[in-house]
């Protein structure tokens, strides 16, 4: 008679638990008590739980209809999340955990990319095609890409999440006249200000939403080799991305963090591969290049070679990897839209319309 085999149990079946996907492992907390007790201490000691990065795609045929895909780092494979979902206007990001629509009617946004539970309130006063969007507390910021027949381009408009009131506060700057559009400017949240920066030049202003103030004009490229730049957070710190060279003779991608606010020292932290950097750039021009910041990811893509990013990650405050990440959401002509957020495990077992498939 065949012997039976030996349960598996302790650090043996945590480090197992820790080659699982995350979405594998809620069945398997659920085979018995002993299995959740090393589910949990595998998420907790050898593997933990990464920021998704959540990628909405809308069909070419009817831009209402929204599909979600999620990357998960922690095991690195592509989700769908089986809950196509019908929007009345297009859903837009901040490059962050900031998703939006905005319509004449309707102002609508929500930090929760994998559940989509939106946040509903009027909407602001000045009609805005691409504005640049931001959450400061609770408070959300709105600021530019007025439509062309409104009095003033560079209105701004905050909704405080709690009063559920829209106030109208100091205008932009007059040096951001011509580029009040989100394609132009980059935004950013830390130390509770909206920091506001035009891609090409580097010019940067800060808003305070609570003072009601803008500061004085900064550079923040962190020299002149530096032609287009983007900043963003990791956790709390305040960084810029930035493309290194010419419009047509790109000779690096680097990372650096602003040491205390704007007007201090930065310091470079990160330099992308530069065999990475020619496969990014594909050809294609620098207004191209998008970030999005997670976590302690950065994810880089290029908006004309759709199916690809580069992905860097801080695995500790000095020390990052990089590699190449296959972008499995898209399809040809869909438009995409890129965020990310934490989480948890309670997030795949409350609510079952979210049927996970790996693609």
């Amino acid at each position: 008679m065949a012997s039976e085999e030996a349960p598996i149990h302790g650090d043996i079946l945590e480090a197992v638990f820790s080659h699982v996907p995350l979405v594998h492992l809620v069945p398997a907390s659920h085979v018995s008590k002993s299995w959740k007790r090393a589910v949990s201490s595998s998420l907790t000691h050898v593997s933990p739980i990464k920021p998704w990065l959540i990628v909405l795609t809308h069909s070419p045929r009817a831009s209402h209809v929204t599909t979600s895909h999620a990357y998960d780092p922690r095991s690195h494979v592509w989700l769908e999340i089986k809950s196509n979902t019908c929007h009345a206007s297009p859903v837009r990001s901040s490059h962050s955990t900031l998703l939006f629509k905005l319509t004449p009617a309707e102002f609508a946004f929500t930090v929760d990319a994998l559940h989509l539970r939106w946040h509903h309130a009027p909407s602001p006063r000045v009609w805005r095609t691409d504005p640049i969007v931001a959450r400061v507390g609770t408070r959300i910021v709105v600021a530019g890409g007025a439509c062309e027949f409104e009095a003033d381009p560079l209105a701004v408009e905050v909704y405080d999440a709690v009063d559920r009131e829209w106030s109208t506060c100091e205008p932009m700057p007059a040096l951001l006249k011509g580029s009040t559009a989100s394609a132009w400017l980059s935004v950013a949240v830390a130390g509770g200000l909206m920091h506001v920066t035009e891609k090409f030049s580097g010019v940067t202003y800060s808003f305070d939403p609570v003072g009601n103030a803008w500061t004085a004009a900064f550079d923040l490229r962190p020299d002149e080799s530096v032609c287009y730049c983007v900043t963003g957070t990791l956790g709390e710190r305040f960084m810029v991305a930035g493309v290194v060279g010419e419009l047509r003779n790109v000779k690096g991608v680097k990372l650096w963090e602003v040491q205390r606010g704007l007007g201090s020292e930065m310091e470079e932290v990160a330099e992308m591969p530069m065999e990475m950097v020619r496969r990014l750039m594909g050809g294609s021009e620098l207004g191209s290049v998008e970030v999005t910041w997670i976590g302690d990811f950065v994810y880089v893509r290029n908006t004309s070679l759709a199916g690809e990013f580069v992905v860097c990650e801080f695995v500790d405050r000095d020390r990052c990897e990089w590699r190449n990440l296959t972008n499995a959401a898209v399809s040809h002509g869909t438009r995409v839209v890129v965020c990310g957020g934490d989480v948890c495990m309670e997030d795949l077992l409350e609510n079952r319309t979210f049927c996970m498939k790996q693609v």
